[in-house]
């Protein structure tokens, strides 16, 4: 299933994988929230409030789309964030993976906290 996720300077589609929590993110669409940026990580409140999966990880590809469960948020990881160890993309702590943004996540750069998000089936 894709996604497609907004904000005033662009956009970008993702494709998720059939996991409880990408179900779950699926049924509450459509969904708009505030972006927050963390270094090279853009993340929003969704409200929901899914359990954390057994293959939930800290450390991901950027482009992956994941959820932090301890901040019912979506989390999109284009790049290092302030806890990573090099280039990695270290989450603020392990998070359910739903899939992965086609193309290039660096489009994420765009982002600018507090501008409205849009959360969508693409």
């Amino acid at each position: 299933m894709k996604i497609r996720i907004s904000w005033p300077a662009g956009n970008v589609i993702a494709t998720l994988d059939d996991t409880p929590t990408a179900a779950a993110l699926l049924a509450a669409l459509p969904l708009q929230s505030t972006a927050h940026t963390w270094g090279e990580e853009v993340y929003c409140d969704t409200g929901l409030a899914p359990a954390l999966e057994p293959d939930a990880r800290q450390v991901v590809e950027p482009g992956t789309v994941a959820f932090w469960t301890e901040g019912n948020a979506l989390a999109l990881p284009y790049g290092p964030t302030p806890i990573s160890r090099g280039e990695e993309s270290r989450l603020a702590s392990p998070c359910n993976v739903l899939g992965r943004i086609d193309g290039d996540p660096r489009a994420l750069t765009t982002v600018r906290a507090g501008d409205a998000l849009h959360v969508q089936l693409a």
